[in-house]
């Protein structure tokens, strides 16, 4: 049985997605965050959860922009804090969030149209 691309960029989307749910958290936590600033933290990551597990691509396109808010964040720190494992893990999760989550849209998008079309070829 073969792997498809979409689903190994879909697995690969879902953990580095959890990694900077979790490193953004953890760097709140660190820091000891009032609730707001959790709140800025980690509601952007999950509003996006309900369209992701319904498969919804524009979900994962807006999750996209929402990456690009967290990346600039990140490289700001990365150059206040060029130590600090949970700032480069924060990066590295986002910088491949970004990446996979961009192919899983392209591949299942051709997927889909493939789908369509033999149905529509079958269907005639």
């Amino acid at each position: 049985m073969s792997i498809s691309l979409s689903s190994i960029a879909s697995r690969l989307t879902w953990t580095s997605w959890s990694i900077l749910l979790l490193q953004q958290a953890a760097d709140a936590w660190t820091h000891q965050a009032p609730w707001f600033i959790w709140v800025l933290k980690v509601l952007p990551l999950l509003i996006f959860v309900p369209g992701m597990l319904k498969d919804n691509l524009r979900s994962y396109i807006w999750l996209c922009f929402v990456c690009l808010g967290y990346f600039m964040i990140l490289v700001q720190r990365i150059f206040a804090q060029p130590d600090s494992l949970m700032v480069v893990t924060g990066l590295v999760a986002v910088v491949i969030l970004f990446t996979v989550a961009m192919l899983y849209v392209r591949w299942r998008a051709r997927d889909l149209r493939v789908i369509d079309g033999s149905e529509t070829d079958t269907g005639a």
